[in-house]
C-alpha cells in the first residue's frame, strides 16, 4: 500500500518544539504507510516459505521482539517523514530507514518471533546449534570480524552478539528472496547453522504456531516520556558510537572552499571509490570486505551529514583516504566491541 500523507499540526514544528510532545502524543500508526506495505512484503516471504506464522506489528520507541510475544515493535520514526528527519537530526542516522535496511531489520525481527511462536528455542538441538537462550544478554559484546562461524547481515557481526540473535540473522539470511546462500556460506562453518534453519523451517512448515499471543509491548500509546527525554537517552546509550568520531579526518581530507568553486560532494566522491578502497585497503590488511564497507559507510553518511565538498585531485585525495580507512579498519578490528542495539 502507498504511504499516505497526513496532515498535523506538529509536523510543522522545530525539533525544539517537537521534543517538548510525549511520544503517546503522536498520533502515528502503521496503517497507511510505507510500513504496512513493507510489513506485508515481510508476510508474502514467510508465505512462500509456507511458514504460517505472521508475526503482528506495532510501534514503539526501538526495534525489539519481546520474549514470549511472538510479534515486532517498530520504532515510531518510520511512520512519518518528520519523525524520520528528527531521527536524523538527532542520531544521525535512521535505521531501518532505507526500504532494504527496513526489510532486513524485520526478517531478523521475524526471526525471534517465529522462534517464539514455535517454541524452537526449548528445542535440544536447537541450543546444540546455537548454543543457550537463556544466557544473560551483555551490555556490550567483542566481535571476531574474522571468524566465519556466523552470518552476515546486520551491521557490526550482530550474529555473535547472542545464542538469540545468532538464530536471528540466520534466519533472516536464510529468508532473504533469492539470497543464494547455500555459494555464499560455502566452506564457512556457518553454513552448517543455515542448513539447520532450513530443516526447522521444513518441519514446521504449514503447521499452526502454539504460541500466538497478539499482546504489544511498550506501545506507542503508553510511553509519557518526552522526545526531548527520550533522545537524551537514546544519545547517552549510543554516544561513544557515533559516526562523529570521523569527523576532524574527513574535514581535513576535505577542507572548506570558496563559494562558487567547482566542487563534487565528498559523500558522492566516497560512493565512486568505494569499490577501490575496499579493494585497496583490504589488500594492506587482510580485513574482511563487510568490515571495510562499514568504515566507508559511516564515512559516506558523515561527510554527507556535514555537507563536505571534494575539489583536490582524486588520486591525492584517495591516497590521504585509504590512509584513513585503513587506520579506522583496523581500530575496529582491535576494539571489536559495540553495544547491544536491538
Amino acid at each position: 500500500m502507498a504511504a499516505r500523507t497526513q496532515d498535523r499540526d506538529w509536523a510543522r514544528y522545530s525539533d525544539e518544539e517537537l521534543g517538548e510532545l510525549r511520544l503517546c502524543d503522536l498520533d502515528v500508526t502503521i496503517l497507511g504507510t510505507v510500513l504496512e506495505d513493507r510489513v506485508h512484503r515481510l508476510y508474502a516471504e514467510l508465505a512462500r516459505r509456507d511458514i504460517r506464522h505472521r508475526p503482528h506489528a506495532w510501534l514503539s520507541s526501538e526495534w525489539f521482539s519481546p520474549d514470549g510475544v511472538p510479534g515486532i515493535a517498530i520504532p515510531f520514526y518510520l511512520a512519518h517523514a518528520r519523525l524520520m528527519r528528527l531521527e536524523k537530526n538527532q542520531m544521525l542516522e535512521v535505521e531501518g530507514g532505507r526500504d532494504r535496511e527496513c526489510m532486513r531489520l524485520l526478517r531478523h525481527e521475524a526471526g525471534h518471533a517465529v522462534s517464539t511462536a514455535y517454541r524452537l528455542h526449548r528445542r535440544k538441538a536447537w541450543r546444540e546449534v546455537f548454543g543457550p537462550v537463556s544466557k544473560p544478554y551483555p551490555a556490550t559484546y567483542s566481535a571476531k570480524p574474522f571468524s566465519r562461524d556466523f552470518v552476515l547481515h546486520l551491521p557490526w557481526w550482530y550474529a555473535q552478539a547472542h545464542p538469540a540473535e545468532d538464530f536471528a540473522e540466520t534466519f533472516a539470511v536464510w529468508l532473504m528472496p533469492r539470497a543464494r546462500w547455500r555459494r555464499l556460506y560455502r566452506d564457512w562453518p556457518a553454513l552448517e547453522k543455515l542448513e539447520f534453519v532450513d530443516e526447522l523451517m521444513a518441519e514446521i512448515a504449514g503447521t499452526r504456531a502454539p504460541v500466538r499471543s497478539r499482546r504489544q509491548i511498550d506501545p506507542l500509546r503508553q510511553q509519557r516520556f518526552t522526545l526531548r527525554q527520550h533522545y537524551k537517552r537514546k544519545q547517552r546509550r549510543y554516544g561513544e558510537d557515533s559516526p562523529a568520531i570521523y569527523d576532524r579526518d574527513l574535514k581535513r581530507l576535505f577542507p572548506p572552499i570558496e563559494n562558487g568553486t567547482p566542487s563534487e560532494a565528498a559523500s558522492r566522491f566516497l560512493r565512486r571509490y568505494q569499490r577501490r578502497l575496499r579493494e585497496v585497503v583490504a589488500r594492506w590488511t587482510a580485513a574482511h570486505a563487510y568490515t571495510i564497507d562499514i568504515v566507508v559507510r559511516d564515512m559516506i553518511e558523515r561527510a554527507r551529514d556535514l555537507k563536505l565538498r571534494h575539489v583536490r585531485p582524486d588520486e591525492e585525495a584517495l591516497d590521504d583516504l585509504q590512509v584513513l580507512v585503513t587506520v579506522q579498519t583496523m581500530k575496529y578490528l582491535q576494539d571489536g566491541h559495540r553495544h547491544i542495539a536491538i
